[in-house]
C-alpha cells in the first residue's frame, strides 16, 4: 500500500506549444508558483520591515533555526519518493540528540565516536522502518509512528525527564558554531546535501527506480526492480540523514532534553509536501523541498517580526501543509482533464 504517490505533472515542451499565453501560465503556475510568492514575500517584508528584515543577522538567524529542518525535510523527502511516509523524522531527532550529548558527558566517548554511533544507530532504525513497511507489510504512516514513539519513550526513559548537561568538546561544538562568509556552516551542509540527492535522484538510475516504485510499485516490479531493496534502502538513508540532523542539534543546543525535537516533525512534513508543489508538480523533488522550506522561513520570520504571537509558527505551519494539498490536488485535476480532453473529442 503506498502512503503517498510520487508523479511528475509537469507540463512537457509537446503539451506547451499549442498553447494560448493564459493555458501555459495556467500551466506554469504550479511549478514556479512557489518559488514567485517566495521572492514576493521577501520584497513585501524588505519593504515593510527595511531595518530589520533585509539583513545580514537576519539571514544569519533564518539559516540557523530552519538548517535542521531543512535536513528532515530532505529526510522525510527520500521515503516520499518510493511512496512512503517516514515519521521517524520528527521522533527520533529527541533521541538522537540526547544521545549524541549523553555518549560524551556520561560515558566519556569521544565526539567523533559519538557521532559515529548515533549516526549507525539512527541507520539501523531506518532498516527496521524498512522492514516493517516491506516485509511485515505494515502500511508505512503506522509502522514509522510506532517506531516513533517506542523512539520518544526511550528518549524520556534515558533521561527521566531531566536535562543532560555536561561541558562538550570544541570539535562537537564547531560542526554547528563555525561560519563560513559570515554565514552559518549548517547552511552549507543543506545545500551540499541537497545537490547531492538532486544528481542521485534525477541523474542516476537509483533515482528513476525510486520515482518509478513511488509511481507505481507493481509496474517497478514487472520491470525487474528490486521494489523491496531500494524502499528499505529509503527508509534506512531517512534514519540516517534523522541522526546527521540529531547531531547538528545537540551541538547547536550543547544541551540534552526531551521536550525538544518533537516541534520539528510538522515543519518537515510541510517542507516535503510543500515541495512537491513545486518546481516538478506532483512529484517530491529535491530543490522543490527546499524551496517549500524557504518560504516557510521568510513567511514566519516576517511575520513574527511584525510581533506574532508564539501561536503564529504552528498555525502558518498547518495553513500552509492544507495549502500545499490543495495545490497538489487542483494540479492533479487538471492533469486528469487535460489527459481526458482528446478521448472526448475523438469520440
Amino acid at each position: 500500500m503506498n502512503s503517498v504517490r510520487s508523479d511528475a505533472l509537469e507540463p512537457t515542451a509537446k503539451e506547451l506549444a499549442g498553447a494560448s499565453l493564459r493555458e501555459k501560465a495556467m500551466r506554469l503556475m504550479p511549478v514556479y508558483g512557489l518559488p514567485l510568492l517566495m521572492l514576493a514575500l521577501i520584497l513585501l517584508f524588505s519593504i515593510l520591515l527595511p531595518d530589520t528584515f533585509p539583513t545580514m543577522l537576519n539571514l544569519r538567524s533564518i539559516i540557523a533555526d530552519k538548517a535542521i529542518i531543512a535536513l528532515l525535510s530532505l529526510a522525510a523527502m527520500i521515503p516520499m519518493v518510493s511512496g512512503k511516509i517516514d515519521l521517524t523524522v520528527g521522533y527520533g531527532i529527541v533521541l538522537w540528540h540526547i544521545l549524541a550529548i549523553s555518549l560524551q558527558v556520561n560515558y566519556g566517548v569521544s565526539w567523533p565516536v559519538a557521532v559515529l554511533v548515533v549516526v549507525v544507530i539512527s541507520a539501523f532504525v531506518g532498516l527496521l522502518n524498512g522492514m516493517l513497511v516491506e516485509i511485515a507489510r505494515i502500511d508505512s504512516f503506522i509502522a514509522t509512528l510506532g517506531t516513533g514513539t517506542v523512539l520518544y519513550a526511550l528518549a524520556l526513559w534515558h533521561t527521566g525527564g531531566e536535562q543532560v548537561v555536561g561541558v562538550l568538546p570544541r570539535g562537537f561544538l564547531a560542526l554547528n558554531a563555525t561560519r563560513i562568509a559570515h554565514l552559518p556552516i549548517t547552511g552549507f551542509y543543506v545545500l551540499a546535501l541537497a545537490f547531492v540527492l538532486w544528481f542521485v535522484l534525477e541523474h542516476l538510475p537509483i533515482g528513476r527506480y525510486l520515482y518509478a516504485i513511488g509511481a507505481n510499485p507493481k509496474s517497478a516490479a514487472l520491470n525487474g526492480i528490486p521494489v523491496q531493496r531500494y524502499t528499505i534502502g529509503a527508509f534506512v538513508a531517512s534514519g540516517l540523514l534523522t541522526g546527521v540532523a540529531g547531531v547538528l542539534l545537540a551541538s547547536k543546543l550543547r544541551i540534552g532534553q526531551a521536550s525538544v525535537g518533537l516541534e520539528y516533525l510538522l515543519p518537515a512534513l510541510v517542507g516535503a509536501f510543500l515541495g512537491s508543489t513545486t518546481i516538478k508538480p506532483g512529484r517530491v523533488n529535491v530543490w522543490g523541498t527546499i524551496v517549500g522550506v524557504a518560504i516557510l522561513a521568510v513567511g514566519i520570520a516576517g511575520i513574527q517580526q511584525f510581533g506574532g504571537s508564539f501561536w503564529v509558527e504552528p498555525m502558518f505551519n498547518g495553513v500552509t501543509l492544507l495549502i500545499a494539498i490543495g495545490i497538489a490536488g487542483y494540479a492533479q485535476r487538471r492533469r486528469g482533464a487535460a489527459k481526458l480532453r482528446p478521448k472526448s473529442a475523438q469520440s
